[in-house]
């Protein structure tokens, strides 16, 4: 039985028929995914800015603005797969567009909040809102860029993120110096209203997979290019990946610390951490297109626990220099690894595979700071580092199984 397209999707539908005069499929896939992208981590890091806002204005404890933190990225991480079942059954631009716009919509209710459980609930909003971009903006991108295309597209889709996660909250804090808190949380939440509109008009269409016959649908699909241990081997290597990321960002203050670093140094050296992880988002997608995604792997986790246990035989300054180096190696495997996801799965199933992705790498992000932590207790930090370096070594063996399935794309 066909599914009949929503009402407003048929009205944007007679402005997206000009759009490939104009544009074509592919810079519009890369303009949505690109801008969706750095709007909806902006929005993610924004709370790292209000925090302390929100602490004295409403004598909120620790635990309480963990819980704030917390609410946001939990709805953001679990609700990503029933998202993708929602694009399948109203198509990927109208979720898209309807997430943004409530991840928009929960700021401004953010900006007009009056006690702690209207500021919860508009931080739930926003994260529900937030659950939609990764696993359909990245699959437009996946679906627009074919073959080798993908992983450069997919690198240059995730270098807008975090674009996105310096910007936006450098603007909340430039905004912070003229006007208070409430109207800058009004005017950001806008804009996320603003661009979903955009998205609602610009986004590529597609069938959606009800639209035909289930009897046509099957005859018309292709045999399964990949087996599904493939794709699990995959997400395991990327919760891994998170996990190592976490837990290296967890000590690293106390690292520093230790070797006489001041609280300003710290933040240098987170800053020069990030930048890093952002330039390697998009080097190894290029790396990745030349040498391979097993090879990038074999690359970057490699360096990566090189890098962490070599930070405990330098100095301050030396560990300075080497941090960048150490941020692209952390940060750079994430694109080999979500441009490999369209390659081991059937278009059909890309949305859902990425939800799955996405879905096991935020979580174990969220999940490994505890435990790692709990290791630093019991063990102190430098031996806890260890671990995390030797943790990361487990994804090396798990890629030389894919080497095979990637191989034969």
């Amino acid at each position: 039985m066909a599914v009949p397209k929503p009402s407003w999707d048929k009205f944007a539908d007679k402005f997206t028929a000009l759009a490939p005069r104009m544009l074509s499929e592919q810079q519009r896939a890369a303009a949505v995914a690109g801008t969706a992208h750095a709007l909806h981590d902006g929005y993610t890091d924004l709370i790292y800015i209000m925090l302390p806002l929100w602490q004295a204005e409403f004598g909120l404890t620790f635990a309480a603005l963990g819980v704030l933190r917390s609410i946001f990225v939990g709805a953001m991480a679990s609700l990503q797969i029933p998202a993708s079942f929602l694009s399948e059954r109203f198509g990927p631009a109208t979720i898209l567009a309807l997430g943004t716009a409530l991840a928009g919509l929960g700021y401004c209710f953010a900006g007009l909040s009056t006690a702690f459980a209207m500021l919860l609930g508009a931080l739930l909003i926003s994260g529900i809102g937030a659950s939609t971009q990764h696993p359909i903006a990245s699959a437009l991108v996946a679906r627009a860029f074919p073959g080798a295309q993908s992983l450069k597209a997919i690198g240059a889709y995730n270098f807008a993120g975090d674009l996105g996660k310096m910007t936006l909250p450098a603007t909340l804090s430039l905004m912070l110096l003229v006007t208070p808190w409430r109207p800058a949380l009004l005017i950001l939440g806008s804009i996320g209203i603003v661009v979903a509109a955009v998205i609602l008009v610009v986004a590529p269409r597609h069938d959606l997979p009800g639209a035909t016959t289930r009897r046509d649908a099957h005859q018309a699909r292709p045999e399964p290019r990949r087996q599904p241990f493939a794709f699990a081997l995959l997400t395991a290597i990327g919760v891994i990946d998170s996990a190592t990321r976490m837990g290296f960002l967890l000590f690293l203050p106390f690292v520093l610390t230790g070797k006489g670093a001041t609280l300003q140094t710290v933040g240098l050296a987170m800053t020069l951490v990030f930048a890093g992880g952002a330039a390697g988002k998009l080097a190894c997608a290029f790396i990745g297109a030349r040498i391979g995604a097993i090879g990038t792997v074999w690359l970057t986790e490699g360096l990566t626990a090189m890098g962490i246990l070599a930070l405990s035989q330098l100095q301050l300054i030396a560990a300075l220099l080497v941090l960048p180096l150490i941020g692209i190696a952390l940060n750079g495997t994430s694109s080999v690894l979500y441009g490999s996801v369209p390659d081991l799965v059937e278009p059909q199933w890309r949305t859902r595979a990425l939800s799955i992705f996405y879905t096991g790498t935020i979580g174990s992000g969220a999940i490994a700071p505890v435990l790692f932590g709990r290791l630093g207790d019991v063990l102190g930090v430098w031996p806890a580092l260890t671990i995390v370096a030797a943790f990361v070594l487990l994804t090396l063996p798990i890629a030389a199984l894919l080497r095979q399935p990637l191989a034969r794309t």
